[in-house]
């Protein structure tokens, strides 16, 4: 018997039962473990794929964002950029949800808060450069979200694989072998009990009889 996935296990028929509910337990978290990848390696990928357009999209934010800045400059100078300087500050909201026991954010919203400077209607760029950089930072967060999601997914996806990669070629096996063994014993001893009693019945009645 397997002595790592047979421990514990008690002698004799008990122990039959013993490994085969233990089969049966991690043969069902075996499944359990296949559904959860199932699932979530197409989220992931999912997820990646939205990743690389929301990259995309800030890096464009990035960009229009820069020209506008320059072209604002161009018609201020940096003192028009200095005094066109905003109050206003960025709040995220997070939306999250979980699949198969992984919660990961799926959604962001940036919303502002405070006034708006007036000085942006005194260059015809400000106003522009203002909206991009909006736009720049809520793309930004759409990134941020969107690779901390992957992030969650990728650990959960990473530990899943080697749960059941464990289950494969380590407990279930074993596990196997334990039962296999055990049943082996189980037969050589009923067999050895049935032999034990055919020759008792025979020699029984014929003790004393005279030849």
């Amino acid at each position: 018997m397997s002595r790592v996935a047979g421990r514990g296990a008690p002698p004799g028929r008990a122990g039959r039962l013993w490994l085969r509910r233990r089969l049966v337990t991690a043969r069902r978290g075996r499944d359990q473990l296949d559904r959860k990848l199932r699932i979530l390696v197409p989220e992931r990928r999912r997820l990646l794929n939205l990743a690389d357009r929301y990259r995309e999209e800030w890096s464009a934010a990035c960009q229009d964002a820069t020209t506008w800045l320059r072209r604002a400059a161009v018609l201020g100078g940096q003192d028009a950029l200095r005094l066109a300087q905003t109050p206003q500050s960025a709040s995220v909201t997070v939306d999250w949800a979980s699949t198969m026991g992984v919660v990961y954010p799926v959604d962001v919203r940036v919303s502002r808060e405070g006034t708006e400077s007036e000085r942006l209607m005194g260059n015809a760029a400000l106003a522009p450069a203002s909206a991009a950089a909006w736009t720049m930072v809520e793309a930004a967060a759409r990134v941020a979200a969107t690779e901390e999601a992957v992030r969650r997914l990728d650990a959960e996806v990473s530990l899943t694989r080697r749960r059941l990669r464990a289950l494969d070629q380590r407990w279930l096996p074993q596990l196997e072998e334990a039962l296999r063994d055990l049943e082996l014993v189980l037969e050589q001893a009923e067999l050895d009990d049935g032999i034990r009693l055919r020759h008792g019945g025979r020699s029984g009645p014929d003790q004393g009889r005279p030849r």
